[in-house]
């Protein structure tokens, strides 16, 4: 997970001195829309004050729309022999339990066919109902657990889109005030991409994207992502990594690089892909873009100054998304770039070309 104090940013010493010998690894731009004198529309770009996150007019994150009420069934272990006409949802229903956790406990597979007399397992635990636009980061919050956990208990998967009516197992906690639930909750860029999305009812689809910025898509509409990867990732941004992916001197651990660029400096999408998020909710990153690629992968740009697209919006590659600030705990103008291959961060640097 991707939380670090700001201290820990600031011990950037050696690895400033390799960037004089990384650099020359990192291309140079493409001119045209994606010059650093050139806005969006090929104005020019507005300077910005250090720190600052400027963003286009959108709503709030899909997990501040909609409140969770933590309201968990618990169900003991318990066994249930299958009668006629019973079906597992069925089952689920009577039982409490979810029809998932059931399928994994008894090894269903696919159309999850189950037979008169059969026995199967019901597993306890406390199982929560998801309404109509719950995220998994309301549904943590509200109980005050780690999300990450929820989706490993769950066996969740690509695309991390609730159904309307499903129910999760909530991981075992103490119990809480609403207040200290919410301040026990800390977010980061596995719980956007896992849990950002709003639950869909059972037979709806995601909303396709939009290829415009103009059109803002609901917070409340769980969006549609691409389904294979088109190509090879490209640099995002051309300047010197000042911090490389992994473990730092301090013990902080850093999930991308990092890439010394001047403010203001147009940050291109590396592949083709959907905007997931667009925002900055997530304090050591400050203004901060994600985008969806598919085949479960994902990049992530962090420290920008200003956002210029938006959430369900599709991006080509090379497109720019952003312009480079030093917002969040950043002590210098500079880009945090990560790569991740489901919820697995990866380095960069072997993914991105070497010229």
């Amino acid at each position: 997970m991707y939380r670090q104090g700001k201290q820990a940013w600031r011990n950037m010493g050696a690895a400033a001195t390799a960037c004089v010998l990384l650099s020359a690894c990192i291309p140079t731009m493409e001119r045209g829309r994606t010059d650093p004198s050139y806005g969006q529309d090929g104005r020019s770009a507005p300077r910005l004050d250090a720190g600052r996150v400027e963003a286009l007019p959108a709503p709030p994150p899909a997990w501040e729309m909609r409140a969770v009420r933590a309201d968990a069934r618990d169900v003991a272990d318990q066994s249930y022999t299958v009668r006629s006409g019973d079906t597992l949802r069925g089952i689920a229903q009577h039982t409490g339990a979810g029809s998932e956790a059931i399928a994994r406990a008894n090894n269903l597979k696919p159309p999850y066919v189950i037979q008169v007399g059969q026995r199967l397992r019901i597993p306890g635990g406390r199982y929560h109902t998801v309404h109509a636009g719950e995220t998994g980061i309301a549904i943590a919050r509200a109980y005050g657990v780690d999300w990450a956990e929820v989706v490993a208990l769950n066996d969740l998967e690509e695309p991390f889109i609730l159904r309307t009516g499903q129910r999760v197992l909530i991981p075992s906690g103490g119990t809480l005030s609403p207040s200290a639930r919410a301040r026990a909750f800390a977010l980061d860029i596995d719980d956007i991409v896992t849990g950002g999305q709003p639950a869909l009812a059972e037979n709806d689809r995601p909303a396709r994207p939009s290829s415009s910025s103009a059109r803002v898509l609901p917070a409340d509409a769980a969006v549609a992502a691409p389904s294979a990867l088109r190509g090879q990732f490209r640099w995002p941004v051309n300047g010197p990594v000042v911090k490389r992916f992994g473990p730092g001197a301090s013990g902080e651990r850093n999930d991308g690089i990092k890439i010394a660029v001047p403010l203001d400096t147009p940050v291109l999408a590396a592949a083709d892909g959907i905007v997931a998020y667009v925002g900055s909710d997530i304090p050591a990153l400050g203004g901060l873009v994600i985008l969806k690629h598919g085949d479960g992968w994902t990049s992530v740009y962090g420290h920008a100054g200003q956002l210029l697209v938006q959430r369900g919006q599709s991006v080509k590659k090379g497109q720019m998304i952003a312009l480079s600030g030093n917002s969040g705990f950043a002590d210098r103008p500079e880009l945090h770039f990560e790569i991740r291959n489901g919820r697995t961060p990866v380095d960069p640097l072997g993914k991105l070309p070497t010229l």
